[in-house]
Protein backbone atom coordinates (compact mmCIF):
# COMPACT_ATOMS: atom_id res chain seq x y z
CA UNK A 1 0.00 0.00 0.00
CA UNK A 2 0.88 3.33 -0.79
CA UNK A 3 0.50 6.26 1.78
CA UNK A 4 0.34 9.86 1.18
CA UNK A 5 1.33 12.84 4.22
CA UNK A 6 0.41 16.12 2.58
CA UNK A 7 -0.78 19.40 3.23
CA UNK A 8 -1.80 22.11 1.35
CA UNK A 9 -2.17 21.28 -2.30
CA UNK A 10 -3.11 17.53 -1.73
CA UNK A 11 -6.25 17.80 0.12
CA UNK A 12 -8.16 17.22 -3.21
CA UNK A 13 -6.31 13.88 -3.68
CA UNK A 14 -9.32 12.34 -2.84
CA UNK A 15 -11.15 13.53 -6.27
CA UNK A 16 -9.64 10.87 -8.10
CA UNK A 17 -9.88 8.08 -5.93
CA UNK A 18 -12.91 5.30 -7.12
CA UNK A 19 -13.98 4.77 -3.53
CA UNK A 20 -12.99 6.64 0.09
CA UNK A 21 -12.83 4.60 3.11
CA UNK A 22 -11.85 7.19 6.37
CA UNK A 23 -11.19 5.32 9.40
CA UNK A 24 -9.81 5.83 12.84
CA UNK A 25 -6.57 4.00 13.60
CA UNK A 26 -5.76 3.61 17.05
CA UNK A 27 -1.75 3.70 17.68
CA UNK A 28 0.45 3.89 21.18
CA UNK A 29 1.06 7.39 20.18
CA UNK A 30 -2.75 8.65 19.79
CA UNK A 31 -5.53 7.75 17.21
CA UNK A 32 -4.92 8.81 13.73
CA UNK A 33 -7.54 9.45 11.13
CA UNK A 34 -6.38 7.98 7.58
CA UNK A 35 -8.30 7.76 4.16
CA UNK A 36 -8.54 4.92 2.26
CA UNK A 37 -8.56 5.43 -1.35
CA UNK A 38 -9.04 3.58 -4.37
CA UNK A 39 -6.69 5.21 -7.14
CA UNK A 40 -5.46 3.69 -10.21
CA UNK A 41 -6.41 0.05 -9.28
CA UNK A 42 -4.09 0.64 -6.23
CA UNK A 43 -4.71 1.15 -2.19
CA UNK A 44 -3.56 4.53 -0.96
CA UNK A 45 -3.45 5.83 2.28
CA UNK A 46 -3.83 9.52 2.78
CA UNK A 47 -3.00 11.26 5.87
CA UNK A 48 -2.94 15.52 6.15
CA UNK A 49 -0.62 16.19 7.91
CA UNK A 50 -2.04 19.29 9.64
CA UNK A 51 -5.39 17.52 10.22
CA UNK A 52 -8.75 19.11 9.02
CA UNK A 53 -8.69 22.53 7.99
CA UNK A 54 -5.18 22.84 8.48
CA UNK A 55 -5.44 23.18 12.28
CA UNK A 56 -2.31 22.34 13.63
CA UNK A 57 0.85 23.59 13.63
CA UNK A 58 4.70 22.07 12.59
CA UNK A 59 5.91 22.17 15.92
CA UNK A 60 2.22 19.97 17.35
CA UNK A 61 2.68 17.34 14.63
CA UNK A 62 2.14 13.98 16.21
CA UNK A 63 4.56 12.72 13.82
CA UNK A 64 4.88 9.15 15.55
CA UNK A 65 1.02 8.25 15.85
CA UNK A 66 1.31 9.46 11.71
CA UNK A 67 3.89 7.08 10.78
CA UNK A 68 2.94 4.17 13.00
CA UNK A 69 -0.96 4.47 11.86
CA UNK A 70 0.28 4.68 8.24
CA UNK A 71 2.15 1.65 9.54
CA UNK A 72 -0.47 0.04 11.14
CA UNK A 73 -2.79 -0.26 8.15
CA UNK A 74 -0.14 -2.28 5.61
CA UNK A 75 1.86 0.94 3.82
CA UNK A 76 5.37 0.34 2.61
CA UNK A 77 6.23 3.27 0.54
CA UNK A 78 5.39 7.19 1.75
CA UNK A 79 5.32 9.90 -0.34
CA UNK A 80 4.89 13.41 1.55
CA UNK A 81 4.78 16.70 0.63
CA UNK A 82 6.45 19.35 1.99
CA UNK A 83 6.35 23.40 1.38
CA UNK A 84 9.50 24.66 1.40
CA UNK A 85 11.45 27.83 1.36
CA UNK A 86 14.76 28.01 -0.72
CA UNK A 87 17.99 28.90 0.05
CA UNK A 88 19.58 27.71 -3.64
CA UNK A 89 19.04 30.12 -6.83
CA UNK A 90 18.64 27.35 -8.86
CA UNK A 91 15.57 25.60 -7.44
CA UNK A 92 13.44 29.08 -7.63
CA UNK A 93 9.42 29.25 -5.98
CA UNK A 94 7.57 26.81 -8.34
CA UNK A 95 9.95 24.04 -8.68
CA UNK A 96 9.46 20.78 -7.12
CA UNK A 97 12.24 19.41 -5.23
CA UNK A 98 13.31 15.62 -4.36
CA UNK A 99 15.88 15.97 -1.55
CA UNK A 100 18.57 13.26 -1.04
CA UNK A 101 20.05 14.60 2.51
CA UNK A 102 19.11 16.67 5.77
CA UNK A 103 19.57 19.05 8.45
CA UNK A 104 17.85 18.90 11.32
CA UNK A 105 17.39 22.00 13.24
CA UNK A 106 13.92 21.02 15.23
CA UNK A 107 13.52 20.93 18.86
CA UNK A 108 11.57 19.46 21.56
CA UNK A 109 10.29 16.85 19.16
CA UNK A 110 9.66 12.99 19.67
CA UNK A 111 12.28 11.95 17.19
CA UNK A 112 12.51 8.06 17.71
CA UNK A 113 10.00 5.19 18.71
CA UNK A 114 13.21 3.51 20.23
CA UNK A 115 13.31 5.42 23.64
CA UNK A 116 13.98 2.72 25.91
CA UNK A 117 16.25 0.54 23.74
CA UNK A 118 19.51 1.40 21.60
CA UNK A 119 18.53 1.15 18.13
CA UNK A 120 20.89 3.39 15.43
CA UNK A 121 19.29 3.30 11.93
CA UNK A 122 21.27 4.26 9.14
CA UNK A 123 20.71 6.96 7.24
CA UNK A 124 23.37 7.07 4.39
CA UNK A 125 20.63 7.71 2.47
CA UNK A 126 18.21 9.30 4.65
CA UNK A 127 15.63 9.19 1.83
CA UNK A 128 14.37 6.01 -0.43
CA UNK A 129 16.37 6.26 -4.00
CA UNK A 130 13.48 3.64 -5.45
CA UNK A 131 11.19 6.21 -4.92
CA UNK A 132 13.20 9.01 -6.73
CA UNK A 133 13.45 6.97 -9.32
CA UNK A 134 10.18 6.48 -9.51
CA UNK A 135 8.91 10.53 -8.51
CA UNK A 136 12.00 11.33 -11.35
CA UNK A 137 10.00 9.27 -14.03
CA UNK A 138 6.84 11.19 -12.77
CA UNK A 139 7.06 14.91 -13.88
CA UNK A 140 9.14 18.13 -13.86
CA UNK A 141 11.08 18.05 -10.83
CA UNK A 142 14.61 18.58 -9.28
CA UNK A 143 16.62 15.81 -8.06
CA UNK A 144 18.74 16.47 -5.05
CA UNK A 145 19.53 18.91 -2.13
CA UNK A 146 19.50 19.31 1.18
CA UNK A 147 16.29 19.83 3.42
CA UNK A 148 16.88 22.18 6.96
CA UNK A 149 13.72 21.38 9.28
CA UNK A 150 13.61 24.36 11.69
CA UNK A 151 10.99 24.06 14.50
CA UNK A 152 8.72 26.75 13.53
CA UNK A 153 5.97 28.04 13.82
CA UNK A 154 8.12 31.43 13.06
CA UNK A 155 10.00 31.91 9.91
CA UNK A 156 13.79 32.33 10.13
CA UNK A 157 16.24 35.28 10.13
CA UNK A 158 18.51 36.07 7.52
CA UNK A 159 21.44 35.34 9.88
CA UNK A 160 20.34 31.69 10.15
CA UNK A 161 19.58 31.33 6.23
CA UNK A 162 23.16 32.72 6.09
CA UNK A 163 24.23 29.78 8.25
CA UNK A 164 22.49 27.08 7.10
CA UNK A 165 23.43 27.93 3.65
CA UNK A 166 27.15 28.31 4.87
CA UNK A 167 26.42 24.09 6.16
CA UNK A 168 25.28 22.78 2.84
CA UNK A 169 21.17 23.24 3.16
CA UNK A 170 19.36 24.31 -0.05
CA UNK A 171 15.70 24.04 1.29
CA UNK A 172 14.25 25.12 4.34
CA UNK A 173 11.14 23.92 6.14
CA UNK A 174 9.44 22.63 9.37
CA UNK A 175 7.28 19.53 8.59
CA UNK A 176 9.97 17.06 6.90
CA UNK A 177 11.71 15.82 10.55
CA UNK A 178 11.44 13.74 12.45
CA UNK A 179 8.87 12.58 9.40
CA UNK A 180 11.57 10.60 7.50
CA UNK A 181 13.39 8.93 10.60
CA UNK A 182 10.54 7.63 11.81
CA UNK A 183 9.42 5.97 8.58
CA UNK A 184 12.90 4.74 8.44
CA UNK A 185 12.77 3.01 12.04
CA UNK A 186 9.87 1.22 10.95
CA UNK A 187 11.18 0.05 7.53
CA UNK A 188 9.19 2.08 5.18
CA UNK A 189 10.30 3.39 2.26
CA UNK A 190 9.92 7.19 2.36
CA UNK A 191 10.63 10.10 -0.02
CA UNK A 192 9.29 13.66 -0.04
CA UNK A 193 8.03 16.06 -2.67
CA UNK A 194 9.48 19.40 -1.38
CA UNK A 195 7.18 22.47 -2.98
CA UNK A 196 9.14 25.55 -3.32
CA UNK A 197 6.63 28.43 -2.36
CA UNK A 198 8.98 31.41 -1.65
CA UNK A 199 12.90 32.05 -1.13
CA UNK A 200 13.81 32.22 2.53
CA UNK A 201 14.45 35.50 4.22
CA UNK A 202 17.54 37.59 3.71
CA UNK A 203 16.89 35.94 -0.23
CA UNK A 204 13.79 37.00 -0.54
CA UNK A 205 13.34 40.96 -0.89
CA UNK A 206 9.94 40.97 0.62
CA UNK A 207 8.69 40.16 4.36
CA UNK A 208 7.52 36.56 4.35
CA UNK A 209 3.70 36.19 5.09
CA UNK A 210 2.16 32.37 5.07
CA UNK A 211 -0.38 34.05 2.57
CA UNK A 212 2.52 34.12 0.04
CA UNK A 213 3.01 30.42 0.44
CA UNK A 214 -0.26 29.27 0.25
CA UNK A 215 -1.27 31.22 -2.78
CA UNK A 216 1.99 29.68 -4.44
CA UNK A 217 0.73 26.09 -3.26
CA UNK A 218 -2.62 26.91 -4.83
CA UNK A 219 -1.03 27.64 -8.12
CA UNK A 220 0.51 24.55 -8.21
CA UNK A 221 -2.20 22.09 -7.07
CA UNK A 222 -2.70 20.65 -10.30
CA UNK A 223 0.86 20.06 -11.25
CA UNK A 224 1.38 18.80 -7.52
CA UNK A 225 -1.77 16.38 -7.53
CA UNK A 226 -0.80 15.43 -11.29
CA UNK A 227 2.61 14.68 -9.78
CA UNK A 228 1.37 12.19 -7.22
CA UNK A 229 -1.15 10.42 -9.64
CA UNK A 230 1.74 9.48 -11.66
CA UNK A 231 3.96 8.46 -9.13
CA UNK A 232 0.80 6.26 -8.12
CA UNK A 233 0.43 4.75 -11.21
CA UNK A 234 4.39 4.20 -11.57
CA UNK A 235 5.08 2.84 -8.32
CA UNK A 236 5.73 -0.84 -7.64
CA UNK A 237 5.36 -3.18 -5.12
CA UNK A 238 9.03 -4.73 -4.53
CA UNK A 239 11.20 -5.39 -2.05
CA UNK A 240 13.92 -2.24 -0.61
CA UNK A 241 16.87 -1.96 1.55
CA UNK A 242 14.48 0.39 3.65
CA UNK A 243 12.15 -2.78 4.40
CA UNK A 244 15.11 -3.90 6.29
CA UNK A 245 16.30 -0.86 8.16
CA UNK A 246 16.62 -2.81 11.51
CA UNK A 247 18.91 -5.44 10.23
CA UNK A 248 22.10 -4.88 11.96
CA UNK A 249 20.56 -2.00 14.00
CA UNK A 250 19.53 -3.62 17.09
CA UNK A 251 22.35 -3.90 19.92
Amino acid sequence: MIGIIGGSGVYEITSKADNVEKKIVTTDYGDVEVSILDIFQKKVAFIPRHASGHSIPPHKINFRANIDALKNVGVTQIIATNSVGSMNLEMPPGSFVIPDDFLDFSENREKTFYEDSVVHIDVTQPYCPKLKDILDKSGDVILGGTYVCTQGPRFETPAEIKMFKMLGGDLVGMTGLPEVTLAREREMCYNSICIVSNYASGISENELTIDEVFEMIQSLEKDLLELIYNFIKNAEDSDCTCHHALDGAEV
